[in-house]
């Protein structure tokens, strides 16, 4: 880990989404060195699913050696931000850092992204950004140690980052972009930068992502916080930089990653946006499934049958009401290749059902991929949020229950 050396002692760091995962690790970075810490995040109630709340996360501040204001911030709402500023420089007498953590995801293609879904990661990442940078900045003007740090990509105009999920990207690249433009505008009078992981990091929306295995896949937010402090303790002429995790820790004379892995050792999911070879990327995530793979079917199967058949066979040995209680859905695989056809689960009604053809009633999510991509899905060797995420697997309908899928998988490699 990289070692504090009390640079941020005495600073004062508004960071948004910072009760838990990324937000919070940097925090309790900075708080070590003695850092004031405002935490800017909409969760004052603990919430059924996810860890933390913005008094939890301050107690962990101060419990670190920082002090801390907990303030309920909706980065939408522009009141929200500018009353939790000023409370922040009442408290502290100003703002030296300001991290721009806060952020939404859905990964849908434009058919399937409704609206309500789009504003809301406008709304969150690039709107949010803007606006809190620039009630921000004017405190920054008057630090000696100005920085604003946004948790954005490098901006990889490759079509393969766009296709699969056009609304996200350009709500994350508009973070980026704030920092493209606000450090040429501010030059010399603030840092302004970006981070983000060469890595998947584990944190909650990494565990709706991916699903409970995807941990062993990561590394934790504390190389993002490692990454952040190198980058807060830089003098404010390093600016404009799109700043890769574990590429400023090498500079900085880190040479052990495994320390940061959730699980040493195992093989590491590659993040977003940092394709070195995009047309390897579907490869990557298949070699990185943890999904364990489940016992095929035996060689007295029906060789006729075919192997869509043979899985199908093994679906419905394990489907029953209580598969169907917890699903709620019914969907329709559109099959491509060697084996194309259509077929169909019912996880809505009775103790379920499936076959070849279109399902008795129109289906909750349409799901249409390569006839080995699929038998490689429910062999274990390829997640759905995998193959949906390197474009091997197009999804129309709802999301989550391609998500709800992977429990049934689960189900299937116990036998």
């Amino acid at each position: 880990m990289l070692q504090n050396t009390g640079k941020l002692a005495g600073c004062t760091l508004f960071i948004t989404g910072a009760s838990r995962g990324i937000g919070k690790a940097i925090a309790l970075k900075a708080a070590r060195d003695g850092a004031n810490i405002i935490i800017a995040a909409k969760t004052a109630e603990p919430h059924p699913k996810l860890p933390g709340t913005i008094y939890s996360a301050a107690e962990e501040v101060e419990a670190a050696g920082g002090k801390a204001l907990a303030c309920v911030v909706d980065i939408r709402d522009e009141k929200q931000v500018g009353d939790a500023v000023q409370k922040a420089v009442d408290k502290f007498g100003g703002i030296d850092i300001l991290v721009n953590n806060a952020s939404a995801i859905n990964l849908t293609g434009t058919l399937e992204t409704p609206m309500k879904k789009v504003d809301l990661m406008l709304g969150i990442n690039l709107r949010g950004t803007y606006m809190t940078s620039k009630m921000v900045i004017p405190h920054l003007l008057k630090s000696r140690s100005p920085h604003i740090l946004n948790l954005s990509p490098p901006l990889n105009l490759n079509p393969i980052w766009f296709k699969n999920h056009t609304a996200y990207t350009m709500a994350k690249y508009g973070m980026s972009m704030c920092v493209l433009g606000m450090a040429e505008e501010f030059r010399g009078q603030i840092a302004v930068n970006a981070l983000w992981p060469k890595t998947a990091i584990q944190t909650a929306a990494m565990d709706m992502l991916g699903g409970s295995d995807v941990g062993k896949q990561c590394r934790t937010a504390d190389i993002m916080a490692d990454a952040a402090y190198a980058i807060l303790s830089q003098p404010k002429d390093f600016t404009g930089h799109f700043v890769v995790d574990e590429d400023i820790l090498r500079r900085e004379g880190i040479q052990d990653f495994e320390q940061y892995a959730v699980q040493p050792g195992h093989p590491l999911l590659p993040d977003f946006f940092l394709d070195e070879a995009p047309e390897n990327l579907a490869k990557q995530m298949e070699q990185h499934g943890a999904t364990p793979a489940f016992k095929p079917p035996s060689s007295s199967s029906s060789a006729s049958s075919g192997p869509i058949e043979n899985t199908f066979d093994v679906i419905r040995s394990v489907i029953n009401e209580d598969v169907v209680k917890s699903t709620q859905g019914i969907y329709q695989f559109d099959l491509s290749g060697e084996h194309e056809g259509v077929w169909f689960l019912d996880l809505k009604s009775g103790a379920g059902s499936a076959g070849q053809g279109e399902p008795p009633v129109k289906a909750d999510v349409v799901m249409k991929m390569d006839s080995g991509d699929f038998s490689k899905m429910f062999a274990g060797k390829l997640k759905p949020t995998m193959a949906f995420m390197s474009g091997k697997l197009k999804i129309k309908g709802d999301m989550t229950l391609a998500i709800k899928l992977e429990k049934l998988m689960g189900r299937m490699s116990k036998l």
